[in-house]
């Protein structure tokens, strides 16, 4: 079976990528390969993956915000399923150009599941996130909740893009499954993120900027467990059987959390990142970023209940592993 992947050079649609092969599967990979962070990490992964698994993996530069291009692209390729992971992350730089935001994730979006409908694909599974929470105050977060009040742009593309899929699939009942991602973290990590930040200052002496004085916490969520939830949610295509979904479409249409369903402190994270690096902290604190939220816990019993995800990776056993492969790839001793 051939599956397209978006997002194929990113944190999570190279490690997806990864499992799919190694369980047998083909991948059709695309990515704009931007400069959001640093492409060569991009190749990187990307060199990794066709070194693993040779002809099972292709890959092109493909922006799918492109119409024509991704028409193009798709003219060449048969695929069954898709798993879009593409997007325009970060909540930060929403605030300083909106306008990425906009085009990859709400035209974006739209252009694959055209491609989902016009395909007639078995399943699509998208990226959401947990920002689409937004200032929600009751913890853990679950996916009947209200989410109409985003705080960041990002959040509002991403809340978007389950409205709009919802529509899709209600009206072409195309099996669909959100993921609302928390705080991915890992080897082969993203640069923007708190945890490559923080170890990359740590490993240079240089102080940790901390925002609202170090009063925050995440639910951290190790790669692994992540890329198993994905797959899990691939191979379980929400039913057409007007039944009430996950999140509560009746149309073939789930969304899920998908988190470690810990809550840890912000500065516990920083204490287990000392004892990995075997280097001790100097904070600098600051106030509360725009668009940014002080607490994330995913309630994953929806996941739990329908495909039987339970993460088994604690930061004290992830970080140490993320901070060995930080030091390999930049060959720090």
């Amino acid at each position: 079976m051939s599956i397209l992947v978006t997002g194929a050079a990113g944190f999570i649609g190279s490690q997806v990528s990864q499992a799919l092969m190694a369980r047998g599967e083909e991948v059709v990979g695309i990515d704009n390969l931007n400069d959001y962070y640093d492409p060569k990490l991009k190749h990187a992964r990307l060199a990794n993956l066709k070194t693993g698994f040779g002809n099972a993996f292709s890959f092109e530069c493909v922006d799918f915000a492109d119409q024509g291009a991704l028409a193009e692209f798709t003219r060449h390729h048969r695929f069954d399923r898709i798993v879009h992971l593409g997007a325009q992350a970060g909540v930060r730089y929403s605030l300083i150009n909106p306008h990425s935001y906009v085009r990859s994730n709400l035209l974006g979006h739209v252009n694959m599941l055209e491609l989902a409908r016009h395909r007639g694909v078995d399943h699509f599974v998208y990226a959401s996130s947990s920002s689409v929470y937004g200032g929600n105050d009751t913890l853990p977060f679950r996916v009947e909740d209200r989410v109409d009040q985003p705080i960041s742009l990002y959040a509002a593309t991403k809340k978007s893009d389950e409205l709009i899929s919802e529509s899709y699939s209600h009206l072409f009942r195309i099996p669909m499954t959100g993921l609302r991602f928390f705080t991915v973290y890992g080897p082969w990590g993203r640069p923007d993120m708190a945890m490559w930040i923080f170890t990359k200052a740590l490993l240079a002496d240089q102080p940790l900027v901390v925002f609202n004085n170090g009063e925050m916490r995440r639910d951290f969520t190790y790669i692994d467990d992540i890329v198993s939830g994905v797959i899990a949610c691939l191979d379980g295509a929400p039913k057409d059987d007007r039944e009430v979904k996950a999140g509560g479409s009746r149309s073939p249409h789930a969304l899920y959390n998908i988190g470690n369903h810990r809550s840890e402190e912000l500065m516990r994270m920083i204490g287990v990142l000392e004892g990995a690096t075997g280097r001790t902290a100097r904070i600098d604190f600051q106030s509360l970023q725009p668009g940014d939220v002080t607490d994330t816990y995913a309630d994953i019993s929806a996941i739990q209940r329908d495909h039987g995800f339970t993460p088994t990776t604690s930061i004290d056993e992830g970080i140490p592993r993320f901070v060995d492969w930080f030091k390999s790839y930049h060959g720090i001793d």
